[in-house]
């Protein structure tokens, strides 16, 4: 079935674009729009063409359920389609709606006329999967727009409403009306008037100084492109546009976007970029499962975690309960709301009516009553099971029946949170990451009784307050607390034997990560992670002991809060600074233990920190805690500043080769220091090393 429908109206053939959602140019499109070209140049009666997609899409680029198929190159490919328009006999007019990106903006540009909706949205985001537009994108843009804004455009990936391109060669027209009358429109005029079959490729793409320019551009790109081979591609790509002739230039383009697709990079960005869309599918709930209707919300706490989560939602429209014990913590709980919204109109980013809006849709409370209407309730308190049972027993008697019933818990076990109520049906934990408000992570723990519609409630409530959700089964730390306990404690254990707090974090933070093991104790507070050591502790007698870390907590010394942990920090400062103090704790230690010092190669270091997650998430995977080791990928992507670029620990191991894995992991086994059985390979791990699959 043809995905490209044809009609004529008048003297105009009409190419309408129908692969929803967005009109993904996948080989069924592209064989209908070359098709479309042939039947209208044979057809007299004939005189122009219009291609249009719908409101939502002009075209969103290439089909992403081709991706990795022998289908994506099969002819007609996108330079061939974009050939067939550009070459046509009569001409092509673009018709230009809603999303219009990367191979979509590359076939408009192969057009002769362009008309577009002020609010259509333009990009080549290609960028962000580590490529660069690969059908004449970096060769027809900056032709239209110039060098630097197309450099700009092509280099940011970032989206340009179609309003700012009225009056460049880029739109012919931009319309408010109806679109499709505007484009017959113009079609009627180009015929009458008997207006040429402008082709892009046929312009001069000049700047006044093009050596100066891309030499300052790829300066400024290389500092900020670090890791990401891309952008630097694209600015060559760009000045190819304007010194060589067309068909030079797009040689220039091609080689580039071969050479990335082979990047590590790019296939991180590219895994990245599926296990997001991975992750909001669940394998035995069905995507036609109906939902909870979520139009108010309760939040217990008003502490960072309480008001982080509860802005989340008044960002996005949804009334905010939050209840308190004591009017001093409701006080300083709404202190630092109406501060995040003063910050956020003072830069600009909101403005003053949008963030009164938000704040009139919270109401405060020091009891639970007002709970009793609300559809989801939320709490986010001390990370104490008794605590929770307190808290969830009151729920279970107020909320009205059908109401949700969320836990913020970390660590603790959903399913006895749920066990204290009368409806774990209805219980489930919607795990935020700090600050709640900014990051993009939400782990959805799935109790043994959660019902699918309440699962299936929190993934799309997810996408309402732009978070990447994850589904976790029930285990002490998900996902993702579970897995950093080990890479944790692997910082700790080298810290005894003797390498420096500053050099372990360097060591990770070379690797890419946003910061090391023990700046990121010190950011989320010791307090916290001691808490639940002395809880393993309590049912893990066996556990080893993470004596440097304790005895720092047990100095007062949780972090930043404190200002000083692993590390010290001045007043209004959050630079990490090195402290004498923590050496000689160090050095007591390891003098307490017996442990004289070693020299530790920063190879050891990040292998012990890295492959410690890697071994326990093939555990996770295998006890079926997570769906799938994209699952993992994008938990630590998305919440612990796992560098984007290396995709992730799962894929990371991948790439190195899980043999070459398991073959380091061997003289880990043997450290006297290390955790008992612990470094004895995961079983899927060394099932996947030996099948030569991997995990994916």
């Amino acid at each position: 079935m043809s995905q490209a429908h044809y009609e004529v109206n008048g003297e105009t053939a009409v190419i309408r674009l129908d692969n929803p959602p967005v009109n993904g140019l996948g080989l069924a499109l592209r064989q209908g729009i070359v098709a479309g070209i042939k039947q209208a140049e044979g057809d007299e009666k004939v005189k122009s063409i219009v291609l249009i997609g719908s409101d939502r899409a002009f075209s969103g680029g290439a089909d992403i359920s081709e991706f990795g198929t022998p289908t994506m190159m099969a002819e007609p490919i996108l330079t061939t389609v974009i050939n067939y328009v550009e070459s046509a006999r009569k001409p092509v007019i673009a018709a230009i709606s809603g999303a219009c990106m990367g191979g979509g903006l590359e076939l408009a540009l192969g057009c002769h006329y362009r008309i577009a909706t002020a609010d259509a949205q333009l990009s080549l985001p290609e960028v962000k999967l580590g490529l660069l537009p690969g059908a004449g994108g970096t060769q027809r843009l900056p032709r239209v727009i110039g060098a630097e804004h197309a450099v700009n455009m092509i280099v940011s990936g970032a989206a340009v409403p179609a309003k700012k391109f009225q009056g460049t060669p880029l739109l012919d027209e931009v319309v408010d009306g109806d679109l499709l009358k505007g484009a017959l429109a113009l079609a009627g005029k180009v015929v009458k008037e008997g207006l040429p079959l402008k082709r892009i490729r046929d312009l001069k793409c000049q700047h006044p100084n093009p050596e100066g320019f891309f030499m300052f551009t790829r300066t400024t790109v290389g500092a900020m492109a670090k890791n990401y081979p891309a952008p630097l591609k694209c600015v060559d790509a760009v000045e190819a546009a304007v010194t060589k002739p067309f068909d030079q230039g797009m040689k220039v383009e091609q080689e580039a976007f071969a050479h990335l697709m082979q990047t590590p990079e790019s296939a991180a960005l590219r895994h990245a970029f599926f296990a997001e869309r991975k992750a909001s599918k669940i394998s035995d709930v069905p995507s036609d499962t109906p939902v909870r209707d979520i139009k108010s919300v309760g939040v217990i706490g008003a502490g960072t975690m309480g008001t982080g989560i509860s802005i989340n939602f008044l960002n996005a429209g949804i009334p905010v309960t939050i209840v308190e014990m004591k009017q001093e913590g409701l006080d300083r709980g709404l202190t630092h709301i109406r501060s995040v919204y003063e910050g956020r109109v003072k830069k600009g980013r909101m403005s003053q009516e949008k963030a009164q809006a938000c704040l009139d849709l919270l109401t405060t409370s020091l009891d639970y009553s007002p709970l009793s209407t609300v559809d989801l309730v939320i709490e986010a308190v001390f990370e104490e099971l008794s605590v929770k049972e307190s808290v969830f027993t009151k729920l279970d008697e107020v909320c009205k029946p059908g109401a949700i019933l969320a836990s913020n818990t970390s660590t603790l076990d959903v399913d006895n949170i749920a066990a204290f109520t009368k409806r774990p049906q209805d219980v489930i934990g919607l795990h935020f990451f700090s600050p709640a408000n900014v990051m993009k992570l939400l782990e959805v723990v799935r109790g043994e009784k959660t019902a699918n519609d309440v699962l299936a409630t929190a993934m799309k409530l997810a996408k309402v307050i732009k978070k990447t959700a994850v589904v976790s089964g029930v285990c002490d730390g998900f996902i993702g607390n579970r897995m950093i306990n080990q890479y944790q404690r692997e910082a700790m254990l080298m810290l005894q034997e003797g390498a420096s707090v500053q050099q372990i974090d360097k060591v990770i933070e070379k690797f890419g990560f946003a910061m090391g093991p023990l700046r990121m104790a010190d950011l989320a507070g010791g307090d916290i992670g001691w808490a639940i050591r002395k809880r393993q502790y309590d049912e893990k007698p066996e556990m080893k002991r993470m004596v440097i870390a304790d005895r720092i907590c047990e100095m007062g010394r949780y972090g930043q809060k404190t200002g000083s942990g692993f590390y010290r920090y001045e007043p209004g400062n959050r630079a990490a600074l090195h402290d004498p103090a923590v050496d000689q704790v160090v050095e007591d230690v390891r003098k307490e233990l017996g442990i004289t010092p070693r020299k530790i190669s920063a190879e050891e270091i990040l292998q012990r920190c890295v492959y410690a997650l890697v071994n326990e998430g093939a555990r996770i995977l295998e006890e079926g805690i997570a769906q799938r080791a994209s699952d993992i990928d994008m938990v630590y992507l998305t919440g612990y500043g796992f560098p984007v670029y290396r995709g992730g620990p799962m894929h990371y191991a991948q790439q190195v080769g899980l043999m070459n894995v398991m073959r380091a992991m061997e003289p880990f086994a043997e450290n006297p220091n290390a955790e008992p059985g612990f470094w004895e390979p995961a079983p899927l791990l060394a099932r996947c090393a030996e099948s030569g699959k991997g995990f994916h």
